[in-house]
């Protein structure tokens, strides 16, 4: 079997960019119950606030950069693909850091920075109106309502046949900075650990699907993604 690497990131390489996470004390829930924010029904009997909210946190993009993590991985990226080996990006962040440090991964939830017409589905990036306290219109119908373009509570997650096909024939899984606590990505791990794939795992603390097989290198992400990945591409370098 050919090498084929999938990587998956979680909340934990963006907090060490000062991204708000969900469940940390003083995170992003705290005053909201995820029902009153990050539901369509949310959405269908409150829609000011759900905006409200969400364009505070589009606008914390503007305040964080990319770490060293998140350069890390890019040029971990690079190093993958000048030895000729695959590999798939997938991210449950909806932040737009990857990017920035030059990566291009599978946003499974979405991305803060892209707004979504809810009547004919166009989608647009769009940062350059964080302080608008109404909705934005949608320029190719003409509809008056944008909404972010996220994956909210019930809703179907992104590129899952992508992702499945992945996990198919990976031989090597790398999770850093999940809490192994949302599905279906906490399914991911399990999915390469059962056909026999190499599994790394970093995380400030054990994710709740951490098995005894499993790599585990604990900490910071960007203190310790870097020399992780560094010591991963000499295996795969030309």
């Amino acid at each position: 079997m050919s090498t084929h690497i999938v990587v998956l990131t979680g909340a934990g390489i963006s907090a060490d960019s000062g991204v708000r996470t969900f469940r940390d004390a003083g995170g992003l829930w705290e005053g909201h119950r995820p029902e009153d924010v990050a539901t369509p029904e949310a959405w269908a009997r409150d829609p000011a606030t759900v905006w409200r909210f969400y364009q505070q946190r589009r606008a914390q993009l503007c305040t964080v950069e990319p770490n060293a993590a998140h350069r890390a991985l890019a040029e971990f990226e690079r190093t993958v693909a000048a030895a000729g080996r695959r590999l798939t990006f997938v991210t449950q962040n909806v932040d737009d850091l990857h990017e920035r440090a030059g990566s291009a991964p599978l946003h499974m939830h979405g991305e803060l920075a892209v707004l979504r017409c809810e009547r004919c589905g166009a989608t647009r990036r769009d940062l350059d109106a964080l302080d608008a306290a109404t909705f934005l219109a949608c320029r190719g119908c003409g509809h008056a309502r944008l909404r972010p373009d996220v994956v909210w509570f019930g809703e179907v997650p992104y590129h899952l046949d992508v992702i499945e096909a992945a996990l198919r024939d990976c031989t090597h899984f790398l999770a850093i900075g999940t809490s192994g606590a949302v599905w279906p990505a906490a399914g991911m791990l399990h999915a390469a650990r059962a056909i026999g794939a190499r599994t790394l795992v970093q995380a400030l603390d054990p994710p709740d699907n951490l098995a005894a097989g499993d790599r585990f290198v604990r900490g910071r992400a960007a203190a310790e993604v870097p020399g992780m990945l560094a010591e991963l591409a000499r295996e795969f370098g030309p």
